[in-house]
């Protein structure tokens, strides 16, 4: 009966996984469509993406992520990855998923890597309990303690790509979110919350948007006692935006080893090649600050992660020149145009050490909700 059970359990697996990853080529086709610029594969070159999965992975892939991000960068490359292959086959076999609904709450970060520089919050709500600082207090008493507060940033702790991220203050009880009472306020945000104070950062990084905290996205790969960094993008906000994803319109570049930023950057589907900030500053060539620190930053946390292999990490630089964790995210997305590639010089070994690995979605159910064709 348990072999039964086992082998249902396991087929219904493979059924959804091929469900979803038939909905990634749908939505990657009507992204593609929405380009401004198309570009077909040359024979050549698709012989060249085939052959080239196939001595991975046993298989060939669809072919349309390949166009779509030829399309939008002008470059090529086989390394280009499926987001169905990365979401539905690599991540699964690369994190362990048992652990990823209570790692993926942003109100644990901080007690996950104690010692370390995290963003700090005033306030969480969790599971509808409150703690002010550390300390359980009633709603009652959460109200009250935030009744005053000064350019805080309030945000859902279980949601990704920016949604729900608000800049506010309060005096007396209401804030400035169109005169909303900080009760209403968390009412609005119902069970699982956070509110912090707002880092910062480095002068060169405001410079590029003021009104938003520009990070470094890191996704780094943890193979043995190693750890590989897959690829930098900076995120940057747009003129007036507070957060920098870019589906707020932000935008993303690639930052180089020697934490130099790339030519240009991009944004939402017809947002391709930009080479100036809002404010006007020329992207290549421009010098991120202490960005050696915040790799090493990067590589130590990741140790401290045993259960995640492949984590995607946003990085903020404080005023002194310090690195600061602002959240993680263990079932990371892909910038693969501001990057233009999957895993970049990593993505032959990435792909085969996961794909000897056992699927750990053949016990517990797929995690992609809200996946997009790139990181936002």
């Amino acid at each position: 009966m348990q072999t039964i059970k086992k082998i249902v359990k396991n087929s219904l697996t493979i059924y959804r996984m091929k469900k979803r990853e038939n909905e990634f080529k749908k939505e990657i086709e009507a992204s593609y469509k929405k380009l401004e610029q198309h570009r077909s594969l040359t024979k050549e070159q698709e012989k060249e993406v085939q052959d080239f999965y196939k001595s991975l992975i046993g298989k060939k892939v669809p072919l349309i992520w390949h166009k779509y991000f030829y399309s939008r960068t002008g470059h090529f490359t086989k390394e280009y990855v499926p987001i169905g292959i990365h979401h539905c086959e690599i991540i699964p076999r690369a994190n362990d998923w048992r652990f990823l609904y209570a790692y993926n709450d942003k109100n644990i970060t901080d007690l996950l890597f104690p010692g370390e520089n995290v963003a700090r919050s005033i306030l969480k709500k969790m599971n509808d309990y409150y703690y002010f600082e550390g300390k359980p207090v009633s709603e009652k008493e959460a109200i009250e303690l935030c009744a005053n507060l000064k350019d805080v940033i309030i945000k859902p702790s279980r949601e990704t790509q920016g949604r729900g991220v608000q800049l506010f203050s309060a005096t007396d009880g209401v804030t400035d979110i169109n005169g909303m009472t900080i009760a209403k306020l968390f009412e609005e945000y119902q069970h699982n919350f956070m509110i912090q104070r707002r880092v910062h950062q480095h002068k060169d990084l405001a410079a590029l948007n003021p009104t938003s905290v520009n990070t470094l996205r890191v996704v780094s790969f943890r193979s043995g006692m190693e750890v590989l960094i897959v690829y930098s993008v900076i995120r940057i906000g747009r003129k007036g935006q507070v957060i920098d994803n870019q589906c707020a319109g932000g935008i993303s570049t690639m930052v180089g080893p020697d934490g130099r930023l790339s030519k240009n950057a991009f944004g939402g589907y017809t947002t391709d090649n930009v080479p100036k900030t809002d404010t006007g500053i020329v992207l290549e060539g421009y010098q991120y600050p202490s960005y050696d620190k915040a790799i090493a930053f990067v590589k130590r946390l990741h140790m401290q992660l045993p259960f995640f292999n492949m984590i995607g990490w946003d990085v903020a630089i404080e005023e002194n020149g310090d690195p600061i964790l602002i959240e993680f995210n263990n079932n990371p997305q892909l910038s693969q145009s501001a990057f233009g590639s999957g895993y970049g010089k990593y993505t032959e070994r990435i792909i085969r050490e996961t794909w000897a690995e056992p699927h750990y979605n053949t016990r517990f159910p797929l995690m992609t909700d809200h996946v997009k064709p790139e990181e936002n």
